[in-house]
């Protein structure tokens, strides 16, 4: 497969806070709070609280001022959503400020230009646009030019849009991390459609990450599996709450499940060198075989195939030697059940 965007200045590991993001690198995970606050400062904190608990590596919400994302003449009923759940610039700093004193990454999704602003004001150190923006160009090159990583979903696209986009970034910006996503909530399993994760890798020439928004987690398992070096979440209080977002969300116990099976997965990637483990060495003993006398074996006894067999455990001649033994002397007599060795033989 040839790449659509060859650029070899793209950044292979790419640093957020303390982590650092890339090939064989630990994988970086968003507990997406989103809007799963329901528009309530006090709910946001508790999201940052669980996200925390469940060992996630940041946590994310969406900034954004209505009006800049919605026609409320055209769209009224998602306008009323929207700003049903849209927190002010005072929430979002008194959220930076909470999650920065309790130890966690903040950032956000910015869905317009003044959002963006805001985000940068509060130091985020990342940004995370969404699916719906990735044909919003001049969304994307005024994030591009705040030179801090930025996340691109990349649901409902095809690979000429994400090139579209890719082609707006170059002159501002090499640390971009692609999230394949499929915009579905929730997504079927049958819809993840996760091989794209290595296919993009290979396609664009850069990192890739997953947004997930399956019931469960089985799908980010799969991901990270596949090679994703991030993977975002929803995380909500309680499925059962009012909310665009809360079915496709795991709850904080069920996050904190994902984390600590993604951390188990990492450490079974392991290296690609095949060998024998020291743990594996004693198995070993039990497990492989030796050529072993089933009789005794008189001295001067031309071995033959009646004379010894392959059986547990190991400490003798190996098995794939069992041709070379036949035919040779016996240089000692050789007891029943004793292992066979070279020094027994002529």
């Amino acid at each position: 497969m040839n790449r659509i965007i060859m650029n070899e200045n793209w950044k292979q590991t790419i640093k957020i806070g303390k982590h650092v993001l890339g090939k064989d690198k630990p994988v970086f995970i968003i507990a997406e709070a989103g809007v799963n606050h329901n528009g309530k400062i006090n709910l946001a904190k508790k999201l940052v609280d669980a996200a925390l608990d469940a060992n996630a590596d940041a946590v994310k919400f969406q900034t954004y001022i209505t009006s800049k994302l919605v026609s409320k003449n055209l769209a009224p009923q998602m306008y009323k959503m929207l700003q049903k759940y849209e927190l002010d610039d005072n929430d979002f700093a008194e959220l930076r400020d909470y999650s920065k004193s309790n130890g966690i990454i903040f950032s956000s999704t910015p869905f317009d230009i003044k959002s963006c602003d805001l985000l940068e004001k509060l130091s985020v150190p990342f940004y995370k646009l969404g699916s719906g923006d990735l044909e919003n160009i001049p969304l994307i090159i005024h994030t591009s030019k705040k030179k801090k990583p930025v996340l691109i979903s990349t649901g409902m696209s095809t690979n000429q849009e994400i090139t579209q986009a890719l082609h707006s970034i170059l002159p501002y910006n090499d640390t971009i991390i692609l999230m394949h996503c499929t915009s579905l909530y929730p997504t079927n399993f049958d819809e993840a459609n996760l091989n794209a994760i290595p296919a993009m890798k290979v396609r664009f020439g850069l990192l890739v990450g997953y947004s997930d928004h399956t019931l469960g987690y089985e799908a980010s398992l799969a991901a990270v599996s596949l090679g994703a070096c991030v993977v975002e979440k929803h995380l909500t209080l309680d499925n059962k709450m009012q909310g665009p977002d809360h079915k496709a969300s795991l709850d904080p116990q069920a996050f904190k499940k994902m984390v600590s099976s993604i951390r188990n997965i990492e450490k079974s990637f392991g290296s690609d060198i095949k060998k024998v483990l020291p743990r594996e060495k004693n198995t070993k003993k039990i497990a492989r075989r030796s050529i072993v006398a089933v009789h005794d074996i008189p001295k001067g006894k031309v071995i033959d195939e009646s004379d010894i067999d392959i059986l547990r455990p190991y400490g003798g001649i190996a098995p794939k030697y069992f041709n070379n033994v036949l035919g040779k002397k016996s240089k000692t007599a050789i007891k029943s059940g004793s292992f066979v060795s070279w020094k027994m033989l002529l």
